[in-house]
């Protein structure tokens, strides 16, 4: 009955992914109606706490969007870029990694896609170098942004962990998760410098140089700067509003006495991270709401806010499904995998990792498996350590922002090969996800 049940999740999660977040998240109904009417498992509990953060922070971020604050971070962006085309290859990755931390979602990137391009290819820089390890980067930045769906719902996860000595709050989690994210980054871009061949070099993209049409086609000039764009001083001033937030965030999360306290007498607390989050972005979207000339109606229509709620559905649903499975079957799994779990924590990394790619979310990943590693009594600050292999879904090119990618690159050299598993990303993605893990390892040992 345990594998027939397993088989009902794996089979909603595998169907699901083929309609995207939200279908996933849709689907998992089903496979909770069948594990409760026809498996006589009582139902889960569905986070959410984890789906409250969520819902303030999108908010948050998509009445920026509309405000005009997020062209303005990714006009500084291109400057940089244009500033330095030699080091595309480094500065591109540093910059999609950089605005990620900064707004906490990964779909920033595709403004940036034909910026990168342009200078690349104008450069005579082979455009796979840049581009694909610069989609790796847009989403190992989750991990590592204060306000991100994934570092959000980790806080609020580990704050349920009890009994491992010093509690870990968002900025321990931020002290461990940004440098090994970074550093992911870093090694990725490093190795991209030189993969593939130089245009030069690449008899396949010489070839289609001779036709005049096509080479026009490649070499052709982009319409997507943001360069000579003028932006009201609305929008500057959503983006000082928000940055300004993050750092009231990540003060309030070093400092618990800053926070009031409540409790009965012998047990008080400061008031959750995660509650102060809540009412932080709720605070933040309201402010750049009235003061920046926000129209309201326009924000529902911003590529955030529906990524946004398709990522509380998929999480709902995902996270849902799978505490009613790990909970009705609790002691079994504990009996089978507490052991080896604590023996060898860096199985925990990889189920993370692998789940991640079924669900093609970080935040939904580690709403599922997350939980089940603190009951089977994984150390949280192993789970902080690993918390970049929450990344799998870059394993097959079927993310967003990898297709994406593959879409802007003219040349053809970002794609995806003949056996669909040799894709430009695969590379750059496991040299990323395995130096951020080592480096949090390291770190955790250091730091917590």
């Amino acid at each position: 009955m345990l594998i027939l049940e397993f088989i009902v999740i794996l089979a909603c999660l595998l169907l699901g992914t083929r309609f995207g977040g939200m279908g996933l998240g849709l689907i998992s109904g089903i496979g909770l109606f069948i594990l409760s009417f026809g498996f006589g498992l009582q139902p889960g509990k569905p986070p959410v706490d984890v789906m409250l953060t969520i819902m303030s922070v999108i908010a948050c971020a998509s009445v920026l969007q509309t405000a005009g604050g997020l062209n303005v971070m990714m006009q500084f962006a291109e400057r940089l870029l244009r500033k330095h085309p030699s080091y595309i290859t480094i500065l591109a990755p540093v910059t999609t990694w950089t605005l990620t931390f900064l707004c906490g979602t990964g779909h920033v990137v595709y403004t940036m896609f034909p910026i990168i391009y342009d200078i690349a290819i104008n450069k005579n820089i082979r455009p796979e170098r840049p581009m694909a390890v610069a989609s790796v980067a847009s989403q190992m930045g989750i991990c590592a942004s204060p306000v991100s769906v994934a570092v959000v719902s980790m806080v609020t996860i580990l704050a349920q962990a009890h009994g491992f000595g010093k509690a870990i709050g968002l900025l321990e989690l931020l002290s461990v998760a940004v440098p090994a994210s970074f550093a992911g980054v870093l090694m990725a871009a490093l190795w991209s410098l030189r993969r593939g061949k130089d245009l030069d070099k690449d008899e396949e993209f010489q070839e289609k140089l001779k036709d005049a049409e096509l080479k026009e086609y490649i070499y052709g000039g982009t319409e997507n700067t943001l360069l000579n764009k003028v932006f009201p001083k609305e929008a500057y001033w959503a983006t000082g509003i928000f940055f300004a937030t993050i750092a009231v965030v990540v003060v309030l999360g070093a400092f618990a006495d800053l926070r009031p306290h409540f409790g009965p007498p012998g047990k008080i607390q400061p008031l959750s991270m995660n509650l102060v989050i809540q009412m932080l972005m709720l605070i933040a979207g309201a402010v750049i709401l009235m003061a920046c000339k926000v129209v309201p109606r326009e924000v529902p229509n911003g590529a955030i806010f529906k990524a946004g709620m398709v990522a509380v559905i998929s999480v709902f649903g995902v996270a849902w499904m799978a505490d009613t499975f790990f909970e009705s079957h609790f002691k079994l799994l504990k009996e089978v995998l507490a052991g080896v779990v604590a023996t060898k924590p860096w199985t925990y990394a990889i189920v993370l990792f692998l789940v991640s790619k079924l669900v093609n979310s970080q935040a939904a990943a580690l709403a599922a498996i997350a939980p089940m590693g603190i009951s089977l009594g994984v150390d949280p600050k192993i789970m902080v350590a690993f918390f970049p292999a929450a990344y799998g879904y870059f394993v097959l090119p079927t993310y967003p922002s990898d297709l994406a990618c593959i879409g802007f690159d003219r040349s053809g050299t970002t794609r995806i090969g003949k056996f669909i598993i040799n894709h430009s990303f695969i590379i750059p993605g496991l040299i990323g996800v395995a130096t951020g893990c080592a480096t949090g390892f390291l770190l955790s040992k250091i730091l917590l």
